[in-house]
């Protein structure tokens, strides 16, 4: 099946999150006879209290109208935290027409983008498309083929192994990161382009794709090794763009007088170098 098929999405995601609840973490006893990952059907609905047959219904799409109340007493089950909460009641309630994400990026936007000259920074997409950057971004990320969608750039070129110190944690981040924006998105045709030709060429995507794990990345610590300057350790920070949804400004920073500090002010000369008068440049 097709990781963006829709048919059964509430019963996909119950599935997948049930399969990542321990028992321990349940608080079910553990025999040794268990056969599936994580909790079976029946821990699952005697943890929510409603009968098993109705939570099987529920994964098996034959029962696609639960209350509120029954969604929470599954999330309480399945452990799940406020953001996969959020999105298990947007697939079991009706809900309002969904809002777009955009992709221009506004001029004032840019003028501020063009403004942070000490940091690398770029504007996001809602399917993490490189939609802006500026020069010391772009310097940052040379030594990718192309420099133009974050997911792309990580299951898809070569080069992501090198300079990501743990990819793992970075696949999973990007993975989780665009689950919490298909979630808040579920229309976008980008979105389903995006995991469509990741799905068609990455199975480590695909893997973590059908975890269902739903993350919007905010803010952590990146670790890079650059080609020209070594090392670097940044702090990363994503600002929803509120006048335009679906963007996002992200924004690296080094700890002052650090070495990753120091290696900044190299990249900067390098970028400089390239292209002195550089300006951030849309619609990539």
């Amino acid at each position: 099946m097709s990781v963006v098929q829709r048919d059964n999405e509430l019963g996909d995601y119950l599935r997948a999150r049930r399969h990542l609840t321990t028992p321990r973490q349940a608080g079910v006893p553990d025999d040794r006879d268990r056969r599936v990952p994580g909790l079976r059907r029946e821990e699952v609905a005697l943890l929510a209290g409603v009968s098993t047959d109705y939570y099987t219904r529920l994964e098996q799409g034959r029962e696609r109208h639960p209350s509120g109340q029954v969604l929470q007493a599954i999330a309480r089950a399945l452990r799940l935290d406020d953001t996969a909460s959020g999105h298990l009641f947007r697939l079991g309630l009706p809900a309002p027409a969904s809002r777009a994400a955009t992709t221009r990026v506004s001029d004032d936007l840019l003028h501020l983008l063009g403004g942070l000259h000490e940091s690398p920074a770029f504007i996001v997409g809602a399917a993490q498309d490189i939609l802006a950057a500026n020069a010391l971004a772009d310097a940052l990320y040379a030594g990718f083929t192309r420099f133009d969608n974050l997911l792309r750039m990580i299951f898809l070129d070569p080069f992501a192994r090198e300079f990501y110190l743990d990819w793992d944690t970075a696949a999973e981040t990007a993975a989780a990161n665009l689950r919490a924006a298909s979630a808040e998105f579920p229309d976008d045709e980008r979105i389903e382009r995006v995991v469509g030709e990741l799905s068609g060429h990455s199975p480590a995507f695909t893997a973590l794709w059908e975890r269902y794990e739903i993350r919007p990345r905010t803010r952590e610590h990146k670790h890079f090794r650059h080609p020209r300057v070594g090392e670097l350790h940044l702090h990363f920070e994503s600002l929803a763009v509120t006048s335009a949804p679906g963007q996002h400004l992200s924004v690296y920073s080094a700890k002052p007088g650090s070495a990753t500090a120091d290696a900044l002010v190299l990249l900067r000369g390098l970028a400089a170098r390239q292209d002195e008068q550089r300006t951030p440049t849309s619609s990539r």
